[in-house]
């Protein structure tokens, strides 16, 4: 342990932690660790190994650079994944796969405020509610949906520690079962005699899909960037407009709100083609960068002391599967539907489409879709689950 940070200067560290995330997806490329990542993804790696850095003394655990990332970053990362969703295309998936995905939704909504009636008084930390807030973004749409909630509400990171280590063990562990239960999709759907009409329909239409992505080109770029900053800069001062409800709703959730609204209203446009240009990955490698910093202010110690906060996370997870079996009931849904609309909550656009493309190869561009209207309903749904919550936390 060293007596001072040996990496103090704002640009430094962003250097480090830049370059953290090119030697965790440099090494995701080799076949050898496709196992270590096929459970433990990138943004995993991403907190981990800063908060690593910290404990160890490489980075400060308080720099004005995190507080820089967290301003600016989030809104960007969250523009360019809203202005690139392609929400015709996710309307034409049919109403199974949509009431699949909002069933699982209702059940991480509902499960939020239940868990916490039920563990919230065995908690020491005064304000668990927060972190439970965060993951619930976690749960609807994935990584950039937690970082939302956790600026929206505010919370602590010595709070958001614990529940990281719960979004990994019972979010990934969940999604390992469902890769586990894939061997047996057929037996499923002989058994809730599942309607595989609209399952096949999709299947032929990706078969017959065309990849349209093409090289960046310098205007490209400046369009991308010079429109997220734009509106990143724009959403956080007309937030400021705003009033402050409840000592929960600041001037921060209001800007997140408005960035994520205006990009979906810019996916409308022709703009929205900035994808084939690869914008959402520009957006990932913002959002990915923003959590290194949160990583590199978590307390280990915290992260380490998790058994209740799992607990809860086991139950809340338990309360969401019950909502997608009995959705899966009522629409005769095959197993393929219940699997990826529950990743398109608990696991996002990240985890969607893998655990799609195991049960069906060619959907795995259905899961990536589902995984993206995911983080789009996440946004308002986790921040009302938050609010749900929070007054079950009075």
């Amino acid at each position: 342990m060293f007596a001072s940070p040996l990496v103090s200067d704002p640009m430094a560290i962003i250097a480090l932690f830049s370059a953290v995330l090119g030697l965790v997806f440099w090494l995701e490329s080799f076949e050898r660790f496709e196992p270590l990542f096929k459970y433990l993804p990138p943004v995993i790696w991403a907190y981990f190994v800063p908060m690593l850095l910290t404990t160890a003394g490489l980075t400060p655990a308080e720099s004005p650079v995190y507080d820089w990332m967290s301003t600016y970053l989030l809104p960007f990362s969250l523009f360019l994944l809203m202005i690139t969703a392609d929400v015709k295309a996710i309307l034409r998936l049919g109403p199974m796969a949509l009431f699949m995905m909002c069933a699982g939704t209702l059940g991480i909504i509902v499960g939020g405020p239940v868990v916490f009636a039920i563990f919230g008084p065995f908690f020491e930390d005064p304000v668990a509610w927060k972190g439970f807030a965060a993951l619930s973004g976690s749960w609807i749409g994935g990584t950039a949906n937690m970082v939302a909630m956790k600026q929206s509400f505010s919370t602590p990171d010595s709070t958001l520690g614990p529940l990281l280590v719960v979004d990994v063990v019972a979010g990934y562990g969940w999604m390992g079962v469902l890769i586990f239960l894939s061997a047996y999709q057929d037996r499923f759907d002989d058994w809730i005699d599942a309607d595989t009409t609209a399952m096949d329909r999709l299947n032929k239409t990706m078969e017959e899909a065309t990849d349209t992505h093409r090289p960046v080109t310098l205007s490209d770029l400046a369009v991308m960037v010079g429109l997220a900053l734009a509106a990143t800069v724009v959403a956080r001062a007309v937030g400021g407009w705003f009033p402050t409800v409840g000592g929960i709703i600041s001037a921060s959730t209001w800007a997140i709100l408005l960035v994520v609204t205006a990009g979906l209203a810019f996916s409308f446009t022709p703009l929205q083609k900035m994808e084939d240009a690869g914008a959402s990955r520009m957006g990932y490698f913002a959002l990915y960068l923003l959590l290194t910093s949160i990583g590199a202010k978590a307390d280990l110690a915290a992260v380490l002391d998790v058994p209740l906060y799992l607990l809860a996370g086991v139950v809340w997870i338990a309360i969401h599967i019950a909502f997608l079996l009995a959705a899966a009931r009522i629409m005769n849904a095959p197993l393929f539907f219940v699997a990826t609309g529950s990743m398109a909550n608990v696991g996002g656009a990240a985890s969607a489409p893998i655990v799609a493309g195991v049960y069906l190869p060619a959907l795995a561009p259905v899961g990536l879709l589902m995984g993206v209207a995911g983080y789009i309903l996440g946004i308002y749904a986790a921040w009302g689950c938050g609010l749900l919550i929070s007054m079950v936390a009075v």
